[in-house]
């Protein structure tokens, strides 16, 4: 070999050492991606350190940002300060794709108990982001503040959703549906309710909806909530309803439209999503806005049971708080009125 082929043969083989040192630095430094499992630990790493109150015992990033209830809170305030615990229905939700996890289920407060929706967001195994929807027993509903004497407003009922909780389980990949088609399935829900048309949703005949643990109504595949002896049977289905029941009586639902529609998490394994969006009421209705959670859980391409935390926000309070709907939904007060005065 001549001087001058060596010498050629020595930059070359210099630049490739140079270029595959280049190439394990960036591979060393590209985003660590976060599978199921990892998923799941940060999930419950998270979890475990708000039972904790110490947000240092979670991976929190600069600027982690946390809601509840739509309400912004710093690390170590609200629930950082109140859950003892989680409770006897818990379930765990995973989206390596968005690179988020979800829990739906109860958690402890002391002697109390709330229902939950957590959504998790993981990045470069790092925790950016919680939005918490939280049930409690006396909070507010759609008709108000919870009376003396009357069950609660907010529909809570734990006992019922460890009764009757979510299905835990994998599905065969042969009857998954993909993730597109499980987020369109989901859509035709909203869909069907902003257009008062059940014949839009996808829904199986009879299926079933628990609403902050209280079926509502019942479904074929969720009984009805027990009757204390003596108590009145339940009022029949509306005019309209139709014996699907989760969409039933969208013929007269007091609702304008919805709006400020969210899936940021879908479980393809479990084929279950999770949507978020707000309930806006007929104009001139006093009937408070509703903000919610929904847990869908899909089999044979159809929804079989729904799955909420929701709340009631007054109406100067900005919902959802998330990208891309950081504002107050809606502005004008003519389309939702300021609730009377207490009596």
């Amino acid at each position: 070999m001549m001087l001058s082929d060596r010498r050629l043969l020595q930059t070359v083989l210099g630049v490739a050492l140079v270029l595959l040192g280049a190439a394990g630095r960036a591979s060393a430094q590209a985003p660590a991606t976060c599978d199921r499992a990892c998923l799941r630990t940060m999930l419950d790493q998270y979890l475990d350190a708000v039972v904790k109150h110490d947000p240092k015992a979670a991976p929190l990033i600069v600027g982690f940002r946390q809601t509840e209830n739509a309400v912004n809170v710093a690390p170590g305030n609200g629930v950082w300060k109140t859950v003892t615990g989680l409770g006897k229905m818990q379930r765990r939700y995973l989206d390596p794709v968005s690179g988020q996890a979800g829990y739906y289920g109860l958690v402890q407060e002391g002697a109390s108990v709330a229902i939950v929706t957590v959504r998790l967001r993981v990045q470069n195994r790092k925790l950016t982001e919680a939005e918490w929807y939280v049930v409690r027993e006396n909070d507010p509903g759609l008709n108000g503040p919870r009376q003396p004497g009357r069950p609660p407003a907010s529909l809570w009922n734990p006992d019922y959703l460890i009764a009757n909780p979510p299905p835990d389980r994998t599905l065969p990949a042969a009857k998954r549906l993909s993730r597109d088609e499980l987020v369109a399935v989901t859509q035709s829900y909203f869909d069907a309710i902003t257009s008062h048309d059940n014949s839009v949703a996808l829904t199986q005949p009879g299926c079933g909806r628990a609403e902050n643990g209280s079926p509502a109504p019942a479904g074929k595949f969720l009984p009805p909530a027990p009757r204390a002896a003596g108590a009145p049977a339940p009022a029949g289905p509306p005019p309209g309803a139709s014996s699907n029941d989760c969409v039933g009586g969208l013929a007269n639902f007091n609702l304008s439209m919805v709006v400020a529609t969210r899936i940021p998490l879908v479980d393809e394994e479990q084929q279950v999503s999770l949507g978020m969006a707000v309930f806006i009421r007929r104009p001139g209705s006093s009937t408070p806005r509703n903000v919610f959670s929904e847990w869908f859980n899909i089999e044979d391409g159809r929804i079989k049971t729904i799955y909420t935390a929701m709340f009631y926000p007054p109406p100067t309070l900005a919902v959802p708080n998330w990208p891309p709907y950081n504002g107050n939904w809606p502005l004008a007060t003519g389309i939702v009125p300021p609730p009377p005065e207490p009596k």
